[in-house]
C-alpha cells in the first residue's frame, strides 16, 4: 500500500465531492484513522501532508503520543471512558465522542486542573443502533442545555457513524438530518456551544458525507489499507 498515493486520491475524492456543494478541499479537514496503525506508517502520512489523525482507543494515543508528538492535531474519534479521560486531556485537540453528561463533567474537570478549554464534538446517534454510542436526536436539546454549566469545555460541532449499508447512497439521509440539526442548532445562542465542525464520513460514505456538508471526514482504510 503506498500511504502517498492513497492520500492523493482521497484528497481528489474529497475535492470532487465538495465542488458538487460550491465548496473547496480547503474547506474540509481530513482526519486519517491511525487505530492500529505503527508510528512509522503514521510518517509517512505525516510527510505525505496529513495533519490530523484520529485515535480510537486511548491507550493507542497514549503509546504513539511520545514518536509522534504535537506534529500533528490529535482527534479522540471512540468511544471514551470517564475513567480515562485523565491519560488524554494534554495530548489531544478535540475529542468527537462527547455522548453523556458524566463523561462533560469528567473533561470539564480535567481540563480546569490542566489549566485548559478543550473543544469537544457531540456524537449524536441518529439511526439510533443499539451498537452505536451518541445520543439520540430527541435528547440534544435537553444536552445541549445542562452542558452549558461546564466552563471548560466548548461545544464545536457533532459528530455521527452512519449505518454500514451495502450502498452508500443510503446513508445520505442520515447525513442530511445531522446538517439540518446542526444549522438549527447554529441559529441559536448557548454561553459555550458554537457549530463549527459537522464530522461525519468514512471510507465507505465519506463522499455523500461531504456531499450532504461534512467539513470534518474520518479515514482509516482508503489509506492506509485493511489491517
Amino acid at each position: 500500500m503506498d500511504i502517498k498515493e492513497n492520500i492523493i486520491s482521497v484528497k481528489d475524492r474529497m475535492a470532487r465531492a465538495a465542488i458538487k456543494t460550491g465548496r473547496n478541499l480547503e474547506d474540509i479537514t481530513l482526519v486519517a484513522v491511525t487505530k492500529t496503525v505503527i508510528p512509522a506508517r503514521i510518517d509517512e502520512a505525516i510527510e505525505s501532508g496529513i495533519r490530523h489523525i484520529g485515535e480510537n482507543r486511548v491507550q493507542e494515543i497514549r503509546s504513539k503520543y511520545p514518536y509522534i508528538k504535537n506534529r500533528v492535531k490529535w482527534h479522540l474519534i471512540g468511544s471514551l471512558q470517564t475513567n480515562k479521560v485523565k491519560y488524554i486531556i494534554d495530548k489531544v485537540d478535540i475529542i468527537h465522542s462527547l455522548d453523556r453528561l458524566s463523561l462533560a463533567k469528567e473533561i470539564d474537570k480535567r481540563a480546569s486542573m490542566n489549566g485548559i478549554v478543550l473543544p469537544v464534538l457531540i456524537q449524536i446517534n441518529v439511526s439510533k443502533e443499539s451498537t452505536k454510542s451518541g445520543i439520540y436526536i430527541e435528547e440534544l436539546d435537553d444536552f445541549l442545555d445542562q452542558i452549558q454549566q461546564f466552563e471548560h469545555i466548548r461545544v464545536k460541532g457533532l459528530m455521527t457513524i452512519a449505518p454500514l449499508l451495502d450502498n452508500a447512497e443510503k446513508t445520505r439521509p442520515y447525513f442530511a438530518k445531522l446538517k439540518e440539526i446542526y444549522e438549527d442548532i447554529k441559529l441559536r445562542q448557548y454561553s459555550n456551544v458554537t457549530m463549527e465542525y459537522l464530522s461525519m464520513g468514512m471510507t465507505n460514505d465519506f463522499e455523500i458525507a461531504i456531499e450532504e456538508g461534512a467539513n470534518i471526514v474520518r479515514i482509516g482504510r482508503a489509506i492506509f489499507g485493511e489491517r
